[in-house]
């Protein structure tokens, strides 16, 4: 098999092939920030791998950016 891109392989599973557009190719095109990208990934993936994990990681990196870029404490503590 030839690789013509790095975009045609995948370390550690598949979850992401069947996207129309991966993840890191929306997080590059867009110039997203490491909060961004992780909670694009994480939405992205959900499905197809870790489930109600995934989402809960989608929820803190959402309330580490709250946190760290804005200012503002999460309310109710952490979730994960």
């Amino acid at each position: 098999m030839v690789v013509t891109s790095a975009l045609d392989t995948q370390a550690g599973g598949s979850h992401y092939k069947d996207c129309k557009i991966q993840p890191i190719e929306f997080i590059h095109a867009n110039g997203l920030d490491f909060f961004q990208g992780n909670i694009i990934k994480y939405a992205t993936r959900h499905k197809a791998k870790n489930g109600a994990e995934d989402l809960r990681k989608v929820i803190h990196y959402a309330q580490l950016a709250l946190e760290l870029q804005y200012g503002e404490k999460p309310e109710g503590g952490s979730t994960c």
